[in-house]
């Protein structure tokens, strides 16, 4: 059954069966579908909540960009900002405190675990796992089933966010270990293991994962592979 509260602003936008909580903003143009939730407050206010009503009144809500599409089973913590144009898949979870930029596409069952910056035109495919403090640049490209890590010895408390830097490629199933950077236009192959810093335009590979060639290799190799279907 569907909210919408009181407070939110929709400003047109087409919202299916859906709960909109708190005074959560979604701009013009955007979709949201069935079965998505916006702006679902943090742990410390549920615990006192016993209705719908009061879910909506702890609220601080969510701010969705104009022309985004918002798809069915998706979840928006308050206090998370997504630009224009935003795409999730299904089954998406952002938690708190993460701002989206223009233009990215978020994969089915990716999960975005709360205080994390991702800039514009991003591409995070299906069941990537991105924890809390990670920084990720604009064109970034993430595979599906990647996961990034925060805790070097878990469980700890001290966690140490990665960072990866612009037009930085992450392949398909690779494990960035707490507290690394991948340089820009870096590429990092799948299935790897990174456990240190990646230097900039530097592909990696293997467990751990280290430099197999540059990316003006990497770039020949693509178009040589590109060219030959």
């Amino acid at each position: 059954m569907g909210f919408i509260s009181s407070r939110a602003r929709l400003n047109g936008a087409v919202v299916g069966d859906s709960v909109i909580l708190g005074p959560s903003v979604v701009g013009e143009g955007s979709f949201i579908d069935d079965d998505v939730t916006v702006g679902y407050p943090v742990r410390s206010k549920i615990r006192s909540v016993r209705s719908m009503g009061e879910l909506d009144l702890v609220s601080e809500g969510a701010r969705i960009g104009g022309g985004c599409i918002i798809r069915r089973g998706t979840v928006i913590y308050e206090n998370v900002e997504l630009g224009n144009n935003v795409e999730t898949g299904h089954n998406v979870l952002i938690r708190e405190r993460t701002v989206i930029g223009d233009g990215t596409r978020i994969g089915t069952a990716t999960v975005i675990d709360g205080d994390v910056k991702i800039g514009r035109n991003v591409s995070i495919q299906s069941m990537v796992y991105i924890p809390i403090g990670t920084v990720i640049e604009d064109e970034v490209f993430i595979g599906p089933n990647a996961v990034i890590t925060n805790d070097k010895y878990p469980p700890s408390r001290r966690l140490q966010g990665v960072t990866i830097r612009r037009g930085a490629v992450i392949g398909a199933n690779a494990t960035l270990i707490a507290g690394v950077e991948v340089g820009e236009g870096a590429v990092v192959a799948a299935g790897s293991v990174v456990t240190r810093d990646v230097e900039p335009h530097t592909v990696v590979a293997g467990v751990p994962a280290k430099p197999i060639y540059s990316l003006d290799e990497y770039l020949k190799k693509k178009r040589a592979y590109e060219l030959s279907a």
